[in-house]
């Protein structure tokens, strides 16, 4: 399946109330914004600052701290409603956070999950997973090699493989975010999400073209599966090279990603490891949120001194903190 529809989003909205957590909004201070009159990519000349509203999406106080959840939750739920799930349970690759979302969800079916991620995941996650009394394993040093023993592992054992990213349920869980936004933020004009394989996007994009929403793509300029993809016109692999690769390194986008994509109103860029860790560092500064790198990612768009996404005046953006499951001690203290 290439392609989601609105109607997917829907229905996993329908089956997931309730059993979410429905995201929360603050606003940001418009002077932590770069704002101006949009011109071609990174050039300087952008005119005098003009007003806009941007409001952070807090998803990472989702149940197991992101978004993941709400494609975990619909994806264990409907195979549930169709008498899907085998006995050995399910099995899922993970840079940690949909590894982490799969346990919980399963936990709340009573069903088995074994959880694959490479051995360079962040302690915290390996170790919030094994708080769940899943089967954990760590294979090799990317999301890749952790697939593929996920891969032979369901095909050997019988269990239902999940995905990351990579499957219209979980797509679509991740699209019910939009449904939310909207009725908080009335009259929302441009969602900005980071992006790694892409599952995020997707769902979020669907939902967004049905109402007329902006989506902004961010990836760090080392970890550009979708962008590469949208270069070429047709899915790549891409090196893995971010300080937000445990949550944004996907070699290859989805084929969804990439369809949703291609479609009107939706803008791809780019920003520097640098700029992500100073858009995270931010976060904790002036708001004493801590956010993984990968969350800070979508903040780095209107953050940068690149300036890759500037809104224009009037504009309501809705930037996504997709993700918390980070190492608080990696933040330096005020000075």
């Amino acid at each position: 399946m290439d392609e989601l529809t609105y109607d997917d989003i829907k229905a996993a909205t329908d089956r997931i109330a309730g059993h979410v957590r429905p995201v929360a909004v603050a606003p940001l201070d418009t002077g932590e914004i770069r704002t101006g009159h949009r011109g071609p990519r990174h050039s300087h000349e952008w005119g005098e600052p003009t007003p806009c509203h941007v409001w952070l999406a807090l998803e990472y106080l989702q149940h197991t701290g992101s978004f993941k959840a709400r494609g975990a939750q619909n994806f264990i739920r409907a195979h549930r409603e169709a008498g899907a799930l085998p006995d050995v349970g399910v099995a899922i690759a993970s840079g940690g956070n949909a590894g982490l979302a799969c346990a919980w969800a399963a936990q709340q079916q009573n069903v088995r999950a074994t959880v694959f991620l490479p051995a360079t995941a962040p302690p915290v996650k390996v170790a919030r997973l094994r708080g769940y009394g899943v089967d954990v394993r760590l294979v090799g040093a990317e999301y890749a090699e952790a697939a593929a023993a996920c891969e032979e592992f369901a095909a050997t054992s019988g269990a239902l493989t999940s995905h990351a990213y990579n499957h219209p349920l979980i797509a679509a869980g991740a699209g019910t975010l939009v449904e939310e936004l909207r009725e908080r933020i009335p009259d929302l004009d441009t969602v900005v999400v980071a992006v790694g394989g892409g599952g995020l996007f997707a769902g979020v994009a669907t939902a967004a073209r049905h109402h007329g929403v902006r989506v902004v793509a961010v990836e760090p300029e080392n970890c550009r599966a979708l962008n590469a993809a949208l270069e070429a016109g047709t899915l790549v692999d891409v090196p893995v090279d971010s300080v937000a690769a445990d949550s944004l390194g996907a070699r290859r986008a989805s084929a969804m990603a990439l369809s949703a994509a291609q479609q009107e109103n939706v803008v791809s860029v780019l920003v520097s490891d640098t700029d992500i860790v100073q858009a995270r560092q931010a976060l904790w500064d002036h708001h004493r949120v801590a956010v993984e790198h990968g969350a800070a990612t979508a903040l780095a768009a209107l953050t940068s001194l690149n300036r890759v996404y500037v809104p224009v005046s009037g504009e309501k953006v809705a930037v996504v903190l997709s993700g918390a499951n980070t190492d608080v001690r990696t933040l330096a203290a005020d000075v």
